[in-house]
């Protein structure tokens, strides 16, 4: 599996966050889901219908941040308007 040391440590740093990467299970028979992982695909699907978030066309990491804020918020305001 992929494992970033420098990301990991980024994330303490930044607010207290633990990076796990999930890993596949093997013994397992059929189709299964990972907990609230619907959760965070769902989020980024709404999030690549903004056409600035889904083609990566920002200079820097910055300006991709601020970016992905304006999108949450205008998704959070359109669902607090329903």
């Amino acid at each position: 599996g992929y494992h970033s040391q420098p990301l990991a440590d980024w994330l303490r740093t930044l607010g207290g966050r633990t990076l796990e990467i999930a890993r596949w299970v093997t013994d397992l028979e059929g189709a299964w889901v990972e907990p609230k992982r619907w959760i965070v695909e769902r989020t980024f699907g709404w999030l690549n219908r903004y056409w600035r978030l889904g083609k990566d066309c920002e200079a820097n990491r910055e300006m991709s941040e601020v970016m992905i804020l304006i999108a949450m918020m205008h998704l959070m305001a359109r669902r607090v308007r329903k």
